[in-house]
């Protein structure tokens, strides 16, 4: 691999644009209702109106109000395996463990519908997408793995020149220098690098629900997202050497390949949504949703620090951080159906089935050469998620629920990266709705996601192959205050 090739690696590695959030991540769980029952698209209240906005038209007349707030926990582990990491002098095995933890302490959701009739006009704000930072304080595996490789590569050439001069500057002559300096060993490297980011995808729905006739209902609304997003990171080699005429260690800092970013983004999209509710008896009741694809081009606003050694070598990948770039990171395109079937008044089974239409939207990905090309060309299938839930209202102040859901993703090895990539999963969701009195309730609600490992091998020479294991945990907490007024 060459020179220009590795720095170019490099750059990729820690400097990938949108990487936590974007359609792969759009958010669904908009209140502690969906965390303790994730098919919510059979159920008509106020608080399945993300789900299925012309459900609401069978509410009653009046204000209806949700107020809600999640803490969700994160985590992502990266177990890297490169044979070139034998040479960290801090860390000489040849697996490396980077972790990343995020956190978001409040999720605020806000839901209401105002219902006279057949007519109801509704509203809904939220964090549809990201919603948290992310932090790798000892960076990711990308960024050791090129800089360990390019050390392997550069420095023992490097290396004679570098004491020679080094010992030139203490005095001694240019060919006694040159003699010692030749017998100077490349001993390993260490390296100092974090990144970290945040990403937040603020939602606000409005529209209207018609009820055709006493069974069917139908909804339009459009939702406008504004996105804001920050990427922080940095990485500063050392390379380390024994001159072995005079039995001296020493070590280098090299500076010329160093790179800092500070990056913000912002962008704002829209994208109409339609949706139909048929209340087709007591017991059953069915549903359909499609939300457009949003289409945003979020606007960089960025510091970069880099040697000008290493932005010649990286063939443009650092434009995309040029400051006001503008760079496309659209939501996808949304297909939701759902049923729900009521045995009695007190026990309901629903089940829901979401496409994410991935592949048809929009995500920049950048060459070595700098030039923007699709991500989501990348991506075998769409994402498809399948909900099945339960719920048993056992005593008139307790409603128990119980969900769970089948996440699987669609996207192939070469999406794959430690700053982005998403695992199929399985989740559980459990909890409770407290009845004080018939015009308010009190959801609560708990989700526990089991995601799927991941390995996947990147060719970085001909010789050397970088094995990547990706693992994942994901846990949130909700509580929900619902108003009829």
């Amino acid at each position: 691999m060459t020179k220009k090739h590795l720095v170019s690696a490099i750059l990729m590695a820690t400097l990938s644009a949108p990487a936590m959030a974007g359609g792969l991540l759009t958010n669904t769980n908009q209140n502690a209702a969906f965390l303790r029952n994730f098919a919510q698209e059979g159920t008509i209240t106020l608080t399945s109106l993300y789900a299925n906005p012309a459900g609401t038209a069978f509410l009653s007349n009046g204000w209806h109000l949700s107020i809600n707030s999640q803490t969700a926990f994160q985590t992502r582990s990266i177990a890297t395996t490169f044979a070139p990491f034998a040479m960290n002098r801090e860390n000489p095995n040849t697996t490396h463990n980077f972790k990343g933890e995020a956190k978001a302490p409040v999720i605020p959701s806000l839901s209401f519908t105002y219902n006279h009739d057949k007519w109801s006009v509704s509203g809904h704000v939220g964090l549809i997408g990201g919603g948290g930072k992310c932090q790798f304080n000892e960076g990711l595996g990308s960024f050791e793995a090129a800089y360990s490789a390019l050390m392997g590569q550069m420095v023992p050439q490097m290396l004679p020149g570098m004491v020679t001069g080094a010992l030139m500057e203490q005095g001694m002559p240019a060919e006694q220098a040159a003699t010692i300096g030749k017998t100077a060993k490349y001993e390993g490297y260490s390296i100092n690098s974090f990144m970290k980011g945040r990403n937040y995808y603020f939602g606000l729905q409005l529209g209207a629900t018609y009820k055709f006739t006493k069974n069917l209902a139908g909804f339009v609304g459009i939702r406008g997202v504004y996105g804001n997003n920050n990427y922080n990171g940095a990485v500063s080699p050392t390379a380390h050497y024994v001159i072995g005429a005079i039995g001296s260690t020493g070590s280098a800092q090299l500076n010329d390949y160093g790179i800092a970013l500070n990056c913000d983004q912002e962008g704002f999209g829209m994208s109409p949504i339609i949706g139909i509710d048929w209340l087709i008896n007591k017991h059953w009741n069915v549903s359909a949703k499609y939300e457009a694809p949003t289409k945003i081009k979020l606007k960089n606003s960025s510091q970069v620090n880099a040697n000008e050694t290493v932005l010649s070598q990286a063939g443009g990948i650092l434009g995309q951080f040029e400051d006001g770039k503008k760079v496309r990171e659209d939501l996808p395109g949304l297909l939701a159906i759902g049923a729900q079937y009521s045995l009695n008044e007190n026990v309901r089974f629903s089940a829901a089935f979401h496409e994410y239409f991935d592949k048809s939207s929009t995500k920049d990905g950048f060459t070595n050469a700098g030039i923007a090309f699709n991500k989501n060309d990348l991506i075998d299938h769409n994402t498809w998620e399948f909900m099945a839930g339960a719920e048993w209202r056992f005593h008139k102040l307790f409603t128990v629920s119980a969900s769970w859901q089948r996440t699987k993703y669609g996207v192939s090895d070469e999406y794959m990266s430690d700053l982005s990539f998403n695992n199929s999963a399985n989740s559980l969701g459990v909890g409770f709705r407290i009845h004080p009195s018939k015009l308010f309730n009190i959801d609560l609600g708990y989700m526990h996601t089991f995601y799927q490992d991941r390995t996947v091998e990147t060719q970085m020479a001909p010789n050397l192959v970088k094995t990547d294991k990706y693992s994942r945990t994901n846990k949130a907490f909700g509580i929900g205050f619902n108003f009829a007024l």
